[in-house]
């Protein structure tokens, strides 16, 4: 029995999902939305970690990517700038600073404006960091990126199991793939899937195989053109390691 065969072309990549979302068009504003449902999860557990309930967490979560959406505040990404998940943490430290710094003014009696995201065309360095946030967080945020690469690799896994009529098999032997199986031996998967526990084996090693191949195909689209992908596989596996 065979597992169900890769895809012959790969998504576009995110960094050509961010020049595409540079423009103010219904494709641009369509490829930003999928960046921010990408990666909504690694911005807002992050800002839940800083001590904001779910709540706040969230009402921040939204309000950043709406920026995102609704200013062009992608406009200053640049694949030769370094990785995506690196630019979208500045982003979220400047809005962070931006906001606290208009709440302080809007304290004083300012009203100041926030500025763009995109600081680039006032002759500064694109996206400080805050002062606020340690630096320390970058590796918390680096870990939620990670589990996010996981999860959209394993989401594009199921669907190639449910377009291959294969769900149930993709579902009993999932727990392989994500290191929760010790109360299903290989044995217990045959005797449910009528196939034998060497036939059950090598399905779990084929799944292992093509679930790398996808993480890898994830974090290929997050670099820029100079940098490896093993080396931020390598970088990625290390930080999971430390959580």
């Amino acid at each position: 029995m065979t597992t169900p065969s890769p895809a012959t072309q790969f998504a576009p990549t995110r960094w050509t999902l961010v020049r595409t979302a540079r423009g103010d068009s219904a494709e641009g504003r369509a490829a930003l939305a999928e960046l921010c449902e990408a990666y909504w999860n690694p911005v807002h557990r992050f800002l839940q970690r800083e001590g904001r309930s779910d709540d706040e967490a969230r009402e921040l979560t939204q309000e950043f990517f709406a920026r995102l959406l609704g200013r062009g505040g992608i406009t200053g990404a640049d694949p030769e700038r370094g990785r995506f998940r690196s630019y979208l943490l500045g982003a979220l430290r400047h809005f962070l600073g931006d906001r606290r710094d208009h709440s302080q003014a809007a304290r004083r009696g300012g009203g100041q404006t926030p500025e763009s995201l995109d600081a680039a065309e006032h002759g500064t360095e694109i996206l400080p960091p805050a002062p606020s946030i340690p630096p320390e967080s970058d590796a918390y945020f680096d870990r939620q990126w990670a589990y996010a690469i996981m999860d959209r690799a394993l989401r594009s896994l199921e669907r190639e199991f449910h377009t291959a009529g294969r769900e149930d098999q993709f579902a009993l032997l999932k727990p392989w793939l994500v290191g929760d199986h010790s109360t299903l031996s290989h044995a217990a998967a045959a005797t449910q899937l009528a196939m034998s526990e060497g036939a059950v084996k090598v399905a779990v090693h084929r799944m292992r195989r093509r679930f790398r191949d996808l993480i890898r195909s994830e974090v290929s689209q997050t670099v820029d053109a100079g940098s490896s992908v093993d080396e931020e596989l390598r970088y990625l596996v290390e930080i999971l390691a430390r959580g």
